[in-house]
């Protein structure tokens, strides 16, 4: 990792635009660059599963919270948007994507304290959840203050759970929590006026989707 990077970050999305690397503590994120060796293939086909679970259009505002480097280039190949915010707490991974796409947005931080001139969302791509340090309520309670009537939420993880689990074990600084149950998920969305149109919870395999009626609020 080089010492200094020129992350061109604006100041006015909340970062500033020269990071010393050597004066902060990263956490090792290599665990949600899946190795794509000998299923390359596959590894993508799930990448656009996903992304199609969101329904991105043009006009679609996306938020990706704990994206993989390779996620979001897929994001942006496939997918053109009017705006596309990546959330992560690692400030490297967030400058390497602001050196390769100038028009993606990149804020450092909690996702539960995304500033709100970047709302609301249509797409939201929950990418790493179990590496939120939020319990899943916060989480949700906060998006359906940020969500378009309509919005998607895309809760995944294209290995499944039980790598979620083993991931736990191995890294427990960065895997704070497991993929929600289906009921508990279920249970949760509801709450805060989500409804679950998908879920699949296979052995390799894990998707959620959510989307947001804003007449139920309360």
């Amino acid at each position: 990792m080089q010492s200094l990077v020129s992350a061109a970050i604006p100041s006015s999305e909340g970062t500033i635009s020269t990071v010393h690397f050597e004066d902060f503590e990263e956490k090792d994120w290599s665990v949600i660059d899946f190795d794509e060796t000998n299923c390359a293939e596959e590894h993508l086909q799930k990448i656009d599963r996903i992304i199609s679970a969101g329904k991105i259009v043009e006009t679609s505002k996306v938020l990706v919270s704990i994206g993989s480097e390779g996620f979001v280039d897929r994001v942006v190949d496939s997918s053109p948007c009017q705006q596309l915010l990546v959330v992560h707490d690692s400030l490297f991974i967030l400058a390497c994507i602001k050196e390769k796409y100038d028009k993606v947005k990149c804020w450092q931080g909690g996702l539960i304290n995304v500033p709100d001139k970047w709302t609301p969302f249509d797409v939201v791509f929950l990418y790493f959840l179990p590496a939120l340090p939020f319990e899943l309520h916060q989480v949700l309670g906060s998006l359906a203050k940020h969500c378009s009537p309509g919005a998607r939420v895309v809760i995944s993880h294209p290995q499944g759970r039980q790598v979620v689990e083993e991931q736990r074990e191995q890294y427990p600084d960065i895997v704070v929590s497991n993929l929600p149950e289906k009921m508990t998920l279920q249970s949760t969305a509801t709450d805060h006026s989500f409804e679950m149109i998908e879920f699949v919870d296979e052995p390799s395999f894990y998707l959620a989707v959510l989307e947001f009626n804003a007449n139920n609020l309360v």
